[in-house]
């Protein structure tokens, strides 16, 4: 506890965020108040004494915003309100306090690259092409022979175009055919979405992550996407198929991005980060974090679709973040909603509790912030879901090719020996892991060696040494298997992982240093197969 206040004090002297471990929490697989199979805000605020546990610095909550549900939330049809199916503002506010409370700051997801078909916007905007919100979303006339626009392609599959009889044209989706994108080259959207940031930020939170925001602006001359080099890799979609260079990531974003930095900045402390998709997503990162106008900090999903953690991932990926003025703040997450668990793509089955332990203490100690998606830190594995239980559009659209998202999603274990892991009272959205009652969470709380308890060690000892929230990064060697990089802020600390699964020795200058923290029977003369340590 001592390390903690200790941490609270020190952010006084920094932005909070600037080094931040964040949980984000999936609210439909989280917990479940009311017995509806699904979780809720209600759920979560009952939990938050676990998360909090941890020693994290905020949670991130995705959608639970007004939404049929298509996309699971990410469809929204009203930006300024809680799904029923999720409760109540007033159980928002709820959830707010008791966060702030315990000392959590709370983040929710923005959308702003589209909307819900359902949206009171899109019904009015589709109704004709005079009325007042006609340019509120993306409409454009077929080509002669009535086909659509551009040969532009949706992040799910088929044509990125929906015909629309009522105005005799076709609108744009990059996703789903009931998500049309918005036209944030329109002012008054620009105008309608940040009253809706200043709605949630009036109710307290403390700050946003930015969904999907490359896909924000489209190019207006309808420029069709050149075709993408051929990489010998399965392409299950159409969209891989395409350069996205005219779909999304349009110059003007980062402008709009200034006037969502000078709203946050007006209300103090908030934080903003942006989530960048795409093959190479570095110079969109860096140019929608540069300066001190524009976002705190960006992710991408460099580690999120990686099939294999090595050295050279990670040199790279920290490599393109140095330290120089004017060079935005990385933030780190190596799960979420969208990708497959990491210790199901990174490590074969025997090795995964060892894999666990060092993949976490790695991820505490990059430069940038780290993010856990709930249930990293029990070390949940991928589940399998067979076809009938399905819900991510894209896997039904896809199958059997593209890896489903639910796998990821499914509820959290909270008791190894009640119905459904404690997760619900009834019959959960998803299925429950099957290896997932050994890994419970009150199975892990008796265990004082547990990767649950492991990772509160962690996080304290992140918060505990100043190089590891905010210090410079240099990476010492990155081969095969041995990374190694020193972490400085005054303090140096030395960080040695093996990724591989042969012993490896360390370099001969590490025996002559202190072992703050080690994992899995690491030593100053080797490090065992997936063990890692730091020193000083």
């Amino acid at each position: 506890m001592n390390e903690l206040l200790a941490h609270k004090l020190d952010t006084d002297t920094h932005d909070w965020w600037r080094g931040a471990v964040i949980y984000q929490i999936y609210p439909r697989s989280f917990a479940d108040s009311n017995g509806d199979g699904v979780g809720d805000l209600a759920g979560i605020t009952a939990h938050l004494d676990h998360v909090a546990s941890l020693g994290v610095d905020a949670i991130w909550l995705s959608p639970f915003f007004t939404s049929p549900m298509r996309d699971f939330g990410y469809d929204i049809a009203d930006f300024c309100d809680v799904d029923p199916i999720f409760g109540t503002l007033a159980d928002f506010d709820a959830l707010v306090a008791r966060a702030h409370a315990l000392g959590l700051k709370v983040l929710i997801d923005q959308v702003y690259s589209h909307s819900s078909d359902q949206h009171l916007w899109f019904k009015e905007s589709r109704a004709s092409r005079t009325n007042p919100k006609a340019d509120w979303y993306v409409w454009a006339d077929p080509k002669a022979d009535g086909s659509p626009p551009t040969n532009w392609q949706s992040v799910f599959g088929g044509p990125a175009w929906t015909w629309d009889a009522r105005r005799g044209q076709y609108y744009l989706h990059n996703f789903l055919r009931e998500q049309p994108d918005l036209n944030f080259h329109n002012p008054q959207v620009q105008d309608a979405t940040l009253a809706t940031a200043k709605f949630w930020l009036d109710r307290g939170v403390d700050g946003f992550r930015l969904d999907a925001l490359n896909f924000s602006m489209h190019d207006p001359e309808l420029r069709d996407n050149p075709p993408a080099p051929d990489t010998g890799k399965p392409r299950t979609r159409s969209f891989d198929f395409q350069q996205h260079l005219y779909n999304q990531s349009h110059a003007d974003i980062p402008a709009f991005l200034e006037r969502i930095r000078k709203l946050t900045d007006s209300y103090g402390g908030r934080f903003t980060v942006a989530e960048v998709g795409g093959p190479n997503p570095e110079g969109e990162m860096h140019a929608f974090t540069a300066g001190e106008a524009r976002l705190n900090s960006a992710y991408s999903f460099a580690f999120l679709y990686a099939d294999r953690l090595t050295p050279a991932l990670v040199r790279d990926a920290a490599a393109g973040w140095p330290a120089e003025p004017g060079m935005g703040w990385p933030s780190w997450a190596f799960e979420n909603h969208d990708a497959p668990r990491a210790l199901s793509r990174w490590v074969g089955e025997a090795h995964r509790a060892a894999f666990a332990r060092v993949k976490m203490l790695l991820l505490l100690s990059l430069r940038g912030n780290a993010i856990l998606f709930q249930g990293e830190e029990l070390g949940l594995t991928q589940v399998e879901i067979g076809f009938a239980d399905l819900q991510d559009p894209e896997a039904i659209a896809n199958w059997p090719l593209t890896l489903s998202r639910d796998g990821v999603r499914t509820p959290l274990p909270w008791r190894a020996a009640a119905p459904a892991l404690g997760f619900t009272s009834g019959r959960p959205w998803l299925p429950v892991g099957g290896d997932h009652a050994a890994l419970a969470v009150d199975r892990q709380e008796a265990d004082p060696q547990s990767l649950l308890n492991l990772t509160r060690q962690l996080i304290a000892l992140r918060h505990a040494h100043p190089a590891l929230i905010t210090g410079t990064i240099a990476i010492r060697e990155a081969g095969d298997a041995l990374l190694v990089f020193e972490r400085k802020a005054g303090q140096a600390l030395f960080c040695a992982f093996n990724l591989g699964e042969q012993a490896v020795p360390l370099p001969a200058d590490f025996r002559d240093r202190r072992v703050v923290q080690a994992v899995n029977g690491a030593t100053l003369d080797v490090l065992p197969p997936f063990a890692g340590l730091i020193a000083e």
